[in-house]
């Protein structure tokens, strides 16, 4: 048990000397999150038209938070059009106990009790030219209406994001503010994912990463990923690891790869990168990916990764290398 609180008090303190950022993140590279419509084929590039994300929030912070979405409606320049613009997107948010604590919350499929804990508060968007490559604005929530977790030494609040109607897909950001209409950094704060469903670039010199953290309880983890289109790589690094590549999934499949954990990646965040082909040229590439580690839990995915974004240490490769 005090090895447990120890953790906790370090995982805390690693994540609030930081400051939140966009949902995606700078260092992600990732242009958008994506959700499609419930009636779409999964062969677009999305498993199950919905994606959870967590805020964190420091008990240290008192003042009220905003939690604003870039772009939520369906039309216009970014999203993507399958026949008429028919798609619907809810945005739930969620406090009080069991939102992030429930298992049913920390699952990629959106069954059972995922939607857990208190609603906070919702909008379903359609087409709108006014929320069109601008954003809305939900808030303000007082921190101490999320769930307090220990672990993390603040507050949790989920945000839903779901494809209730038409096939066309919708591509969105988040941030937490703490305004109405700026986006303002949270001081410590930080945002998470178990499952990340996400466009790529068109692009090809652009490289995105997702970021997630290794406990010091895992030996091996499985990479998941799905309809990757063959659009490439998927290489993951880490101060022990310079380049590790995993097996890629064709259009509508998933396709997974394991791998053992080093001792010095444990406590640390991986680099997972997705480096595109240079022809032919593919787009509007949308990819799902999740990460499990040998008891099959899955592992956060930060936007500001924990301890930083992992840089390949020579002197441990070589001496790796040695043994």
């Amino acid at each position: 048990m005090k090895k447990a609180c120890l953790l906790g008090v370090v995982f805390f303190l690693c994540y609030c000397s930081l400051h939140s950022q966009p949902v995606p993140a700078g260092d992600e590279n990732i242009p958008f999150l994506m959700t499609f419509g419930n009636k779409a084929e999964k062969s677009w590039g999305d498993d199950d038209f919905s994606q959870t994300f967590f805020f964190l929030i420091p008990e240290s912070f008192k003042q009220p938070i905003f939690i604003r979405v870039f772009d939520p409606d369906i039309g216009g320049e970014n999203d993507e059009q399958n026949g008429e613009w028919d798609t619907k997107t809810s945005y739930e948010i969620f406090g009080g106990v069991g939102c992030y604590s429930n298992k049913d919350a920390q699952e990629t499929d959106p069954k059972g009790n995922y939607k857990s804990g208190n609603m906070m508060a919702s909008k379903v968007f359609t087409v709108n030219p006014r929320y069109d490559n601008n954003w809305y604005t939900f808030g303000p929530f007082n921190p101490t209406e999320g769930e307090y977790v220990s672990k993390f030494g603040g507050y949790v609040i989920k945000i839903i994001a779901e494809g209730i109607a038409g096939n066309d897909g919708n591509l969105y950001r988040y941030f937490l503010s703490t305004s109405f209409n700026e986006n303002k950094p949270v001081e410590g704060g930080n945002a998470f994912a178990f499952e990340y469903s996400f466009r790529m670039w068109d692009d090809p010199n652009q490289v995105s990463h997702i970021y997630p953290f290794v406990d010091d309880r895992t030996i091996s983890v499985k990479l998941s990923n799905f309809d990757w289109d063959e659009d490439g790589f998927i290489r993951t690094v880490s101060v022990a690891r310079r380049g590790q590549m995993s097996k890629v999934s064709n259009d509508n499949i998933w396709v997974e790869d394991e791998f053992k954990i080093f001792d010095e990646e444990k406590t640390k965040s991986l680099d997972i990168q997705f480096i595109k082909k240079k022809t032919p040229p593919v787009k509007n590439n949308n990819v799902v990916v999740n990460v499990r580690n040998q008891y099959n839990e899955l592992l956060p995915f930060y936007v500001i990764p924990i301890g930083g974004v992992p840089k390949y240490d020579y002197n441990i490769g070589v001496k790796r290398q040695q043994q």
